[in-house]
C-alpha cells in the first residue's frame, strides 16, 4: 500500500466532514448526548419511590411502623389518605407508586400476640422496580417485626440486646459488596455507554461517508484512480477512527465527572483497547457501506446492527455466562462484550494488562476482519 494515497485519500475525506457543517456537529456531539441521555436514563438504582399510607388503626404502633417508611432513604413520603381507593388515581397517574395500607386493630393484634396483615399495592408495570420495592418493604417488616420480638423478650425475661440478638439471630450475615461498594448502578450503566455508544456512532459514521460517495457520484473518481481497494478503504477510515478516539476519550473522562465511577485500572491500557475498539466500530460501518448504496439504509443498518448486540449480548444488561448457548456465541462475535469487560475492569476492578491482554488482542482481530472484508468487498466497477 501506498502511504501517500492513503494521506491522501484521509485528508480528502476530512475535508468532505470539515466542510459539512451538520455532518462534522453531529459526529462529536451525538455520542456524548447519547451516553448522557442513556446513561442517566438506564439507572437502575431504585430510590426515592413516591408513596402514601392508609393507617385504619391510628395507633402509636402502626405511627411507628409508617415512619420506618417515612425515615428510609428508598421511599418519598406523599402524605397519608383516608381510605385506600383514594390511591388508585394516584397509582394509576404514576404520581405515587406505592400504597401501604395498616388495617385496623393493628396494635391490638401484636399486643395480644397475633398476626396483623399490613398491605402493599405496588405499581407492577416496570417488574424490576416493583420487586425492588417489595424486597425494601419486607426489610423494613423484618426489622420491625425484630425490633417487637426485642422488645417482648426484653419485657419479658428481661434481657439485654446483645443476650437477645444472641437468642433471636445467633447467625449474624455480614455482606460486602466487591468492586461497588455502594451499589450505585450508574458507575456500571455510565461506564457500559461507553461501550455502547462507540459501537453505534463510528459504525454510523463511517457508513455514512462512504454512501454519501455513491450518492452524489463522486466514488466514480475513486474507480478511475489508481488507488487499490486496501488504500481507499484504509484512507477511508482513518478520519474516522480518529474522531471517534476523541469522542471515547471525552466519554471516558464523562464516566469520571458526569457518573463519579472511580477509575482503578492501567490507564494505558484504557487507551490501547479504546482506539482498537473504535477502528473495530468504524470497521463494521465500511463492511455497511460495501453492501448498501443509500444514506437512510446505512444508518439503518448500522444502528440496529450495532445497537442490538452491544445493548443485548454484550454482558451489559445480563451476564453473558447467563445466556443461552445461541446468545452466548453471538456475544463472542462482536467486539462489544470483550471491551465492556475492559472497561468495568480497569474502572471498578482495579484490572491491569495481566488480566484483560486477551481481551485487546481479541479486538485487534475484530478490526483485522471488518477491514478485510470491507476490502474484499470494495469492488473498483460499477456494479449493475
Amino acid at each position: 500500500m501506498n502511504i501517500y494515497t492513503i494521506l491522501t485519500l484521509s485528508k480528502k475525506e476530512w475535508l468532505e466532514i470539515w466542510r459539512d457543517k451538520v455532518y462534522f456537529t453531529m459526529a462529536f456531539i451525538f455520542p456524548f448526548v447519547m451516553m448522557t441521555v442513556l446513561g442517566f436514563g438506564m439507572s437502575f438504582d431504585v430510590e426515592k419511590m413516591p408513596f402514601v399510607i392508609v393507617d385504619y388503626d391510628q395507633s402509636d404502633l402502626s405511627r411507628e411502623y409508617s415512619h420506618k417508611f417515612i425515615s428510609s432513604r428508598y421511599f418519598d413520603y406523599k402524605g397519608h389518605l383516608k381510605k385506600a381507593s383514594e390511591a388508585d388515581e394516584l397509582i394509576a397517574k404514576a404520581e405515587v407508586r406505592f400504597l401501604l395500607v395498616i388495617p385496623p386493630e393493628f396494635s391490638k393484634k401484636l399486643k395480644q400476640g397475633k398476626p396483623a396483615d399490613v398491605q402493599a399495592q405496588i405499581d407492577g408495570q416496570f417488574t424490576y422496580r416493583a420487586s425492588m420495592v417489595k424486597g425494601y418493604v419486607s426489610a423494613i417488616t423484618a426489622h420491625f417485626n425484630s425490633k417487637l420480638m426485642q422488645d417482648w423478650f426484653a419485657k419479658k425475661q428481661g434481657l439485654s440486646k446483645q443476650e437477645l440478638d444472641a437468642k433471636i439471630s445467633p447467625v449474624t450475615l455480614q455482606t460486602h459488596y466487591l468492586y461497588n461498594n455502594e451499589l450505585k448502578s450508574i458507575w456500571s450503566t455510565g461506564t457500559g455507554m461507553i461501550m455502547l455508544v462507540m459501537l453505534v456512532a463510528p459504525a454510523m459514521l463511517a457508513a455514512l461517508g462512504v454512501v454519501r460517495e455513491k450518492e452524489s457520484g463522486s466514488i466514480f473518481n475513486i474507480y478511475a484512480s489508481t488507488a487499490t481497494p486496501a488504500e481507499f478503504i484504509t484512507g477511508k477510515i482513518l478520519p474516522y477512527i480518529l474522531i471517534s478516539y476523541i469522542n471515547i476519550s471525552i466519554l471516558s473522562l464523562a464516566a469520571v465527572w458526569l457518573f463519579e465511577a472511580p477509575f482503578k485500572g492501567e490507564l494505558s491500557l484504557l487507551l490501547v483497547s479504546n482506539l482498537l475498539y473504535v477502528a473495530s466500530a468504524a470497521g463494521i460501518g465500511l463492511v455497511i457501506s460495501t453492501f448498501v448504496k443509500s444514506q437512510a439504509a446505512a444508518a439503518l443498518i448500522a444502528m440496529i446492527g450495532t445497537m442490538i448486540p452491544a445493548m443485548m449480548y454484550s454482558g451489559l444488561m445480563m451476564p453473558v455466562a447467563s445466556m443461552a448457548a445461541e446468545a452466548k456465541i453471538e456475544a463472542h462475535a462482536f467486539p462489544a462484550m470483550y471491551q465492556l469487560e475492559i472497561l468495568w475492569g480497569t474502572y471498578l476492578k482495579g484490572q491491569g494488562w495481566q488480566e484483560l491482554w486477551p481481551n485487546v488482542f481479541v479486538i485487534a482481530g475484530f478490526f483485522l476482519l471488518y477491514w478485510t472484508v470491507a476490502v474484499l468487498r470494495f469492488h473498483k466497477r460499477v456494479k449493475s
